[in-house]
């Protein structure tokens, strides 16, 4: 499983770790060019509007990595006065957050939610 791009962006401070919200702090695109980057290749990207204005909402992006099968899954949510969302990631099912002090270590990205922490 490859993240190490998305390790990359947190290390730059591109992509934070919200533990309120237990999701991402970023620029969307910065995240699925990561994905992207990481060996997933897009297989479903949808955006959502609000009824209201008609602006973006959020959206959903899928990828598949072709060598070995993993799913990389991204959901974001927009935030009105804010070029960031907040975004919810998974690999093969295991949504990818930051422990403490987790920034460095790919392995450490990772969070099962079936019993805890990997």
């Amino acid at each position: 499983m490859q993240v190490s791009t998305l390790v990359n962006l947190h290390d730059q401070g591109r992509m934070t770790w919200a533990e309120q919200e237990h999701g991402w702090v970023a620029v969307p695109e910065d995240v699925l060019e990561a994905l992207a980057s990481g060996g997933f290749h897009e297989c479903k990207r949808e955006m959502t509007t609000s009824r209201r204005d008609l602006r973006p909402a959020g959206g959903v992006w899928q990828g598949v990595n072709r060598i070995t099968g993993s799913v990389a899954s991204a959901i974001w949510v927009t935030r009105a006065t804010q070029r960031q969302a907040l975004i919810f990631i998974e690999i093969d099912g295991a949504t990818v957050n930051a422990q403490r002090g987790a920034g460095r270590c790919a392995a450490n990205l990772l969070y099962r939610d079936e019993g805890g922490e990997s």
